[in-house]
């Protein structure tokens, strides 16, 4: 990454405070962008501005709350005098509030991870876009994917609200692309494989789980991501050089979507070796054969 390869752009990353947001905020700065990050913990907000320093404001505020997105828009506009692209990061995982296999998913948790993961981005490229075309400037969103929206693993990961609502984020994603074209309003995706960040805690404290990422995502002597591992492509797509691309899904997944991936088997043992004495028989049994 060039350090001049986002200079004069002013970017609103949506879920910044932590994980991939919070190291695609500090790429983006040492690109030469200015960010306005948002989180839903103030805390977490006053955290991450403070060590990402004076190129960076932020604002509390839930993602799936309408008003989030085109506030800190305005921050940007009012502060940095510019709104260039958009990073929607925001989102997570639905398990706790009842999503999981189909036939187990429950009305809430369905509710839930449609509401945290697609409505709020529908909210942020709505938001986006409406400056993009107020301005007539063009612009870059960039949405925040999962593998699991496109390459299922149903042993360990069978939340099927999310995945759907991944899937959605693709669909959304290239038919807004399609759509805004003409206006050099460009929309596209990366999808992560799993990747070292708060969402994805239970996953890293099970070593069956890990074993079996370890085969899935061999890239790079097999391992969980990290969130830098998505900085590059996150850069890219919110610079100019990406002003030739839309509508697509870049996985950065360590090879998860390529990869068959290991399941540990629990408990197996070798199968034992044959009784001297039964081998012993058949082969005296096949010698009177073929006297």
């Amino acid at each position: 990454m060039r350090s001049d390869q986002l200079a004069k752009k002013s970017i609103v990353i949506i879920g910044g405070t932590s994980g991939l947001g919070f190291s695609a905020a500090r790429a983006f700065i040492n690109a030469g962008a200015r960010v306005v990050i948002v989180g839903r913990e103030k805390e977490k907000v006053d955290n991450a501005k403070k060590e990402l320093g004076e190129n960076c404001l932020g604002l509390a505020a839930d993602a799936s709350d309408p008003k989030a997105a085109p506030a800190a828009i305005q921050v940007a506009l009012g502060n940095f005098k510019g709104f260039h692209g958009l990073y929607h990061v925001a989102g997570g995982s639905g398990r706790r509030k009842g999503d999981g296999p189909l036939h187990e998913l429950t009305d809430e948790g369905w509710s839930y991870t449609l509401n945290q993961n697609l409505t709020s981005m529908f909210y942020s490229n709505r938001a986006a876009v409406q400056q993009f075309l107020a301005q007539r400037s063009g612009g870059s969103i960039l949405n925040m994917g999962s593998v699991l929206g496109l390459s299922p693993s149903p042993h360990f990961f069978s939340t099927h609200g999310y995945a759907a609502a991944k899937a959605a984020t693709v669909g959304l994603t290239k038919s807004s692309a399609a759509y805004y074209a003409p206006q050099s309003i460009r929309f596209n995706v990366v999808a992560p494989g799993l990747v070292a960040t708060p969402m994805s805690q239970r996953a890293q404290g099970d070593e069956e789980i890990m074993a079996f990422v370890s085969t899935k995502q061999p890239l790079d002597g097999g391992r969980i991501g990290a969130p830098s591992d998505l900085d590059a492509a996150a850069v890219y797509f919110l610079s100019d050089d990406s002003k030739f691309v839309t509508g697509q899904v870049l996985c950065v997944d360590g090879g998860w979507t390529v990869s068959d991936g290991q399941i540990p088997r629990r408990g197996t043992a070798e199968a034992p070796p044959p009784k001297e004495s039964n081998l012993a028989s058949k082969l005296f049994s096949l010698w009177k054969k073929i006297r």
